[in-house]
C-alpha cells in the first residue's frame, strides 16, 4: 500500500512546517485526483498509523476529492471522465487529448494552533 509512504512524507513535511513557525499542527488539507492512484480512504487510514507517536497525532487528514476531467481540444468541451475513465467527447464524438484535472496529490495547506508561550 504506496499510501502509507505519501501519509509518512506528508507527516514529515507538516512536522518541518510545525518547527519552523513553532506551532501545533491540527489539520493537514490535501487534494487527491480521481486519477492520481491514490484511495483516499486508504490514505486517511495511512495517516492514522503515520501519525502514532509524533507531534501529530491527534492531527486531522481533510481530504479534497478531485474529479477527473477532459478538454476535447477539436471543439473544447470539458467534461467528467468518470471511472473507469472514458477519455471520449460526448459532443463530437472524438477522442480526448487533455486531462485537464484529476491527477493532482498536493498537500494545500497545514494548519497549525499557536504555541502558548
Amino acid at each position: 500500500m504506496h499510501e502509507l509512504s505519501i501519509a509518512t512524507a506528508i507527516v514529515e513535511r507538516a512536522e518541518e512546517t510545525a518547527r519552523f513557525h513553532g506551532g501545533r499542527v491540527t489539520a493537514v488539507r490535501v487534494r487527491v485526483g480521481e486519477m492520481a492512484g491514490v484511495v483516499p480512504d486508504a490514505l486517511r487510514f495511512s495517516f492514522e498509523v503515520a501519525v502514532e507517536g509524533t507531534a501529530l497525532e491527534s492531527a486531522r487528514l481533510l481530504v479534497e476529492e478531485v474529479p477527473a476531467r477532459a478538454r476535447c481540444a477539436p471543439c473544447g468541451t470539458g467534461f467528467a471522465v468518470g471511472m473507469p475513465p472514458l477519455l471520449w467527447c460526448p459532443r463530437c464524438d472524438r477522442p480526448a487529448q487533455e486531462l485537464v484535472e484529476g491527477r493532482e496529490l498536493e498537500v494545500t495547506a497545514i494548519e497549525l494552533e499557536e504555541a502558548s508561550v
